[in-house]
């Protein structure tokens, strides 16, 4: 413990890094924005068993070019004012994915400020969609 505490005090930058890393570290694990992460299966079984609304967050051009069957597309540039759009929906379960899955976190702390509380995360994205396989439409 001696060599610990000798060590910190030799290398205050080195800790004081380490630390701020670790904060932050902790901080982004903890801000999902109250939603669950849901692989591609998982999704499936929420939109067939509870009707959950898949939700891209995309460009209007990715979701052309292909996206969940009954999805809504609200782009990420449009979402805060596309959420008006949602009102009704408030009690219904909500899949929110993007391509990769690196930017529906902030959709889903926007949702979840609204007052949406049965909030879900496709893990990696349309991606991991594809990977699995899964049936994309260009329906509207």
């Amino acid at each position: 413990m001696d060599q610990l505490i000798e060590f910190a005090g030799n290398h205050v930058i080195l800790v004081g890094a380490f630390s701020f890393i670790l904060i932050l570290l902790l901080v982004n694990i903890a801000s999902d924005g109250g939603s669950k992460a849901v692989i591609p299966v998982q999704a499936v079984q929420l939109f067939n068993r509870q009707d959950a609304l898949p939700l891209d967050i995309r460009t209007a051009a990715d979701f052309e070019a292909g996206h969940i069957v009954n999805a809504r597309n609200i782009p990420k540039a449009d979402f805060k004012t596309g959420l008006e759009k949602l009102k009704k929906l408030k009690d219904k379960p909500i899949v929110v994915y993007c391509a990769t899955g690196t930017i529906s976190t902030a959709a889903l702390r926007d949702l979840s400020a609204a007052g949406f509380s049965d909030l879900y995360r496709l893990k990696g994205g349309v991606a991991a969609w594809r990977s699995e396989n899964l049936p994309l439409t260009k329906e509207r």
